[in-house]
């Protein structure tokens, strides 16, 4: 992840992005589904479960800055972003209200809880400033003592080579050891921190977007199955899905990496990728 040491001035100043910039929107969605899974299916993250959010999101973003020109009753400069651009979302997100960010580095908002997206609009309207949510985990510390390879090392901060997400999503190297006993069913990014938070309680409301709810090719599938899943079927099932950034090699190793590190009762005579006796 060495991008993330890059365009430290463009993480730190809005302006490099927009340099007319007076003023920035910050807009959240819900990707919350609940999910009845089989014992023995495959887990991917919340907001991997359906369509990529970058698109999704973008392309409204885009139509909101189309709108703010009618809306001023000028031309107004504007550029969208979505986590794909050089710009700290989590910390605009707290300063606009959006919520706060808690010991496991996620933004918390009161009543959508943790899995939520995030997205932006800097444009060189000024527009009123809200004041920051406010919030806090106070003394809780169940996502740093949930986490099965003490990622969160510090509230807050969180160490990627030893987080599921990263090995799983971002590295393309072999899955460690170390990482693969921790990851259980968990293919695809990881929850667990989030799954513990109180914020995230039987009371915060589903998604109402059929773009983040829950895919066939998600939905309680084994690790033996893609294990061994092609490249072409990789490609139709997982068309448009965060899934892609894995590629099927990816995807493929991860499962294995999961099949191998479970009890022996459940990886017997487990699966050949090679198609090799």
């Amino acid at each position: 992840m060495a991008y993330m040491a890059r365009d430290v001035e463009r993480r730190l100043d809005i302006r490099e992005h927009l340099p007319s910039a007076r003023s920035v929107i910050m807009v959240a969605v819900s990707c919350f589904s609940r999910m009845i899974r089989s014992s023995d299916s495959a887990i991917f993250a919340m907001y991997a479960l359906n369509e990529d959010y970058h698109d999704w999101m973008k392309t409204r973003l885009r139509e909101l800055g189309s709108d703010l020109e009618a809306l001023a009753g000028r031309t107004v400069a504007w550029k969208a972003f979505v986590d794909t651009a050089a710009v700290l979302e989590r910390e605009l997100a707290e300063r606009a209200g959006l919520g706060w960010i808690g010991k496991n580095a996620m933004l918390i908002n009161r009543r959508f809880g943790s899995h939520i997206l995030l997205g932006g609009l800097v444009t060189d309207l000024e527009l009123p400033v809200d004041q920051p949510a406010g919030g806090t985990c106070g003394r809780c510390r169940r996502c740093i003592e949930a986490c099965p390879s003490g990622a969160i090392i510090a509230p807050r901060v969180v160490d990627a080579r030893c987080c599921i997400a990263y090995h799983t999503i971002e590295s393309r190297a072999d899955i460690p050891r170390t990482i693969a006993k921790n990851m259980g069913r968990r293919i695809f990014g990881c929850d667990i921190c989030q799954e513990v938070c109180p914020f995230n309680n039987a009371r915060i409301p589903q998604t109402r977007h059929d773009a983040f709810r829950p895919r066939p090719s998600v939905t309680n599938r084994t690790l033996r199955d893609l294990a061994v899943l092609s490249d072409e079927d990789f490609r139709i099932q997982f068309r448009g899905s965060p899934v892609r950034r894995a590629k099927a090699a990816g995807l493929r190793r991860n499962a294995l990496a999961a099949l191998e590190a479970a009890p022996l009762s459940e990886r017997t005579d487990p699966p050949n990728p090679s198609g090799k006796d």
